[in-house]
């Protein structure tokens, strides 16, 4: 292919490729017109249209259209300049000099001076900024690269998830600590130890939990990120208020013994890229290639980031290199590498990186701050990569649970489509019997700041009335009650095997993980009688402890010690109920009415878990329960309880509780007859 053999110099670190050579003739497009490419040629155009049917295409092609303009065609400039930065999520990379009529690149100073005049004013028409990435010469004369990001207010700022992976000892930490607290590791594990989260994490020096970090950026494309001269603490509120864009790093654990963590980070936290990190000298070891696959599976699109570059002898950064080539070029991953040496590479990679084929590489060193201007510059230009639509239903996926003293219970995760205000009512749900409860949003955050709404794709965390922080899981989901959710018990997904030492058949079992949902699923049936590593097939699961809310081509992982498959669900099956399920809630709540006076909160909740008991007779009678109130013997009351759950039975528990009921009424009668 001919945009692989462009890229073969580029790898080698020694030759500094030139922009010109990567950049014409549509490398990344499958035509060779740019214009009839338009994923790939987005960020080459000169505002034209894509498909070349309207006639004020033709007129749009020029390089010359945005030295002086119609007034049809600054309106149609205008239009498409609109959708270009509706489709990259509020930003674009749009480059002045370059047309697609297949006349020579670039415009003389004076009109460079005009086409600048004009996208300065369109620009203002839609409320954007306009910064200068680069400029360059070709034949015709001066070519510019401008990023367009669209302004927002000081209570918004465009939000860009980047899932941190690679292999244990890679210096995954150790980056974000340099990347967000603009201080150089001293090679001894300075810069991580202020981002761990866990005592044990600072001893060994290993990350075992998800962490989170941000990286903000101003109009301007500078680092806003000041850590506090006293503690060394982030202020995320402050850098929310600077920022026009932030990057979310998720820290994830590289250590085998912590990839359920590492899966769970992967599909809840719902990331835009994924940062594969490795260590020059270690070379690609241990998790790094089962990282790398999980990234591919999820359809995330990859770059890597090679470190320690510093303390590397150079024959074995070679090898690192040609092995990291190799891997990415073989047929599972079909990669174009890019190795990125400069400012020129970072632009073309990063306006091509989201047709998920390129995969830049960069080398850098955190005790030296080799390349990491590129690396932020690169971070800077990144645009989310899914568009979201406000007019949905409103639909938030739940990855985290808080209790917050003063506050109540706090739940975090991510918006996935719809927008959510401050006291709109959601459905919270499903519960271990799959309904949903109404629930009131009493205040929101985003990034620790709070604000009044929240839209698809932004990572918010809300302060719930009214629940206790016990009765919500990670997996739930708070819906708008226009979606009438419906929980589901099983499902069927098309699942391809990666890895599995013998061979699945039914009743097997595995965990699944599909968005913030982790649980056991068992293999009910499927359309072959056994399935091997690599095979395809069509398989009817159902959830072992509590039904799930899932949607119709979402993507699952499953997994079980070694074994590895990856999937899509097809269709979902059986549904609960909410009748039913309503009608067996208000069944228990009837049952808890009539033991609420005898007993504690903790025997209610055992009560709600079984159904009611067939003892209601045994029960105590009104006379006897006022004297039990009167008497306030609370130790009784917590020793009846004890002993009822002890024995384990509802019905043993009636028995324990009649008792102790006449034990302790019987001495009230007698006191008041003396």
């Amino acid at each position: 292919m001919a945009s692989l053999s462009a890229t073969e110099p580029a790898l080698c670190p020694g030759a500094i490729p030139a922009a010109e050579s990567i950049v014409p003739a549509c490398m990344f497009a499958p035509d060779q017109g740019c214009a009839d490419d338009p994923s790939g040629g987005e960020g080459f155009e000169d505002g034209e249209g894509t498909n070349g049917e309207s006639a004020d295409y033709l007129n749009l092609c020029s390089k010359m259209v945005l030295v002086s303009p119609t007034g049809e065609q600054y309106d149609s400039l205008l239009r498409h300049l609109r959708d270009l930065i509706d489709e990259g999520c509020g930003e674009t990379i749009y480059v002045v000099g370059m047309g697609s009529d297949g006349g020579d690149y670039g415009l003389d100073e004076k009109d460079m001076e005009a086409s600048v005049a004009t996208v300065r004013s369109l620009c203002e028409q839609i409320e954007a900024d306009l910064i200068l990435l680069r400029e360059r010469t070709d034949t015709g004369g001066k070519l510019r690269d401008y990023l367009i990001r669209r302004r927002v207010g000081e209570q918004d700022f465009l939000e860009v998830r980047v899932a941190v992976v690679g292999n244990v000892d890679a210096g995954k930490s150790t980056l974000l600590g340099v990347l967000t607290h603009g201080e150089l590791d001293n090679g001894r594990g300075f810069a991580r130890q202020k981002l761990f989260r866990h005592k044990h994490e600072m001893e060994s020096g290993r990350t075992s939990s998800v962490g989170n970090d941000i990286l903000g950026f101003d109009q301007e494309g500078e680092v806003v990120n000041k850590p506090d001269s006293h503690g060394g603490g982030l202020d995320w509120t402050k850098i929310c208020e600077k920022s026009s864009k932030v990057i979310t790093f998720i820290d994830l654990a590289g250590h085998e013994k912590y990839l359920k963590t590492t899966v769970f980070g992967m599909t809840g936290h719902l990331p835009d890229f994924c940062m594969l990190m490795v260590g020059s000298n270690a070379g690609i070891v241990g998790m790094t290639k089962e990282h790398l696959g999980l990234a591919l599976a999820l359809n995330v699109p990859v770059f890597v980031v090679v470190t320690k570059i510093d303390m590397c002898p150079a024959n074995i950064l070679q090898e690192t290199l040609k092995l990291l080539q190799r891997l990415l070029k073989s047929p599972g991953c079909r990669k174009i590498p890019v190795l990125v040496q400069n400012k020129d590479d970072v632009i073309v990679t990063a306006s091509n990186f989201s047709s998920e084929r390129m995969c830049p590489i960069f080398q850098i060193s955190n005790v030296t701050g080799e390349n990491m201007d590129l690396l932020k510059m690169f971070l800077n230009l990144l645009s989310s990569r899914t568009n979201f639509s406000n007019d949905e239903p409103a639909e938030f996926q739940i990855d985290d649970t808080y209790s917050v003293p003063g506050v109540g219970t706090v739940v975090s995760g991510t918006t996935l489509r719809g927008m959510i205000r401050l006291n709109d009512t959601l459905l919270l749900g499903p519960d271990p019997l799959g309904t949903f409860i109404p629930i009131a949003v009493k205040s929101i955050h985003r990034k620790r700041m709070p604000v009044k709404e929240v839209r698809g794709g932004q990572t918010a965390s809300f302060a719930l009335k009214k629940i206790k922080r016990s009765s919500i899981r990670k997996g739930m989901v708070m819906v708008s009650p226009k979606l009438m959710p419906q929980a589901t018990w099983e499902f069927e997904a098309e699942i391809l095997v990666l890895h599995h030492p013998t061979t699945i058949s039914p009743r097997y079992q595995a965990m699944v993980h599909c968005g913030s949902i982790r649980q056991t699923a068992t293999i009910l049936t499927m359309n072959k009688d056994c399935l091997r590593t690599g095979d395809k097939a069509s398989v009817h699961f159902r959830f072992i402890k509590t039904p799930e809310y899932l949607h119709c081509d979402q993507k699952l992982v499953f997994r079980e010690g070694r074994t590895k498959a990856v999937g899509t669900i097809t269709k979902l099956l059986q549904s609960v109920n909410t009748q039913a399920a309503k009608a067996q809630q208000a069944k228990m709540q009837a049952s808890k009415k009539i033991f609420k006076d005898g007993t504690t909160a903790s025997e209610e909740v055992g009560s709600s878990a079984r159904p009611p008991s067939p003892n209601a007779a045994q029960l105590p009678t009104v006379a006897e329960e006022e004297a039990l109130c009167k008497d306030g013997n609370k130790e009784n009351k917590l020793k009846s309880g004890g002993g009822g759950r002890r024995r384990g039975g509802q019905r043993h528990r009636g028995k324990g509780l009649n008792a102790a009921t006449i034990s302790t009424a019987v001495p009230a009668g007698t006191a008041g007859t003396a």
